[in-house]
């Protein structure tokens, strides 16, 4: 699994960069930020002094990415980046196996149950268990197939009767 922590470079300037752009939130989910869900993919600082940072939307049409780069603009310009550019990459496409660790546990504690399973490689398709972020009961199902926004299912627990979003696999 290629994590957030595993793309952070490692020249001194380039992760000061990364650090700098990893504070960014999502504005969606704000207790997540773009490395916990694993969007912030490059940043590197060109000898000219000008940082070009590379993130990847959950979803190509994600409404978030206008938002996420403006904030990327934001930190480095305060952080003394004068010239900064924010590239949207959208190959290879964003998988939930990049959330991190943290990240996941960040969800659950926000009342958002974490993916469970690794996204498929082909189109073979099961169905997990859900388990509910509010009293851990696998005993769930799915109201419908897009919740708050396009990454998230809706989710209702059949013992604690308390509905909650699903972070989807994919």
């Amino acid at each position: 699994m290629v994590t957030g922590t595993e793309l952070r470079p490692s020249a001194a300037p380039d992760a000061a960069a990364w650090d700098v752009a990893a504070t960014v939130c999502d504005p969606e989910i704000p207790v997540l930020t773009i490395e916990d869900l694993g969007v912030l993919r490059a940043a590197h600082v060109a000898p000219s002094g000008r940082v070009e940072v590379a993130i990847t939307p959950t979803y190509s049409g994600c409404p978030a990415m206008d938002a996420i780069r403006d904030d990327v603009t934001s930190a480095l310009h305060a952080a003394g980046y004068d010239d900064v550019a924010v590239r949207l990459v959208l190959s290879p496409a964003w998988t939930t196996d990049w959330l991190s660790d943290d990240g996941k546990a960040k969800l659950a504690q926000y009342g958002i149950a974490p993916p469970t399973g690794k996204a498929a490689a082909g189109p073979v398709r099961i169905g997990l268990s859900v388990k509910c972020p509010q009293c851990s009961s696998l005993n769930t199902r799915e109201l419908t197939r897009f919740g708050s926004t396009s990454c998230k299912a809706l989710y209702v627990c059949n013992d604690c009767r308390e509905p909650f979003d699903y972070f989807k696999v994919h």
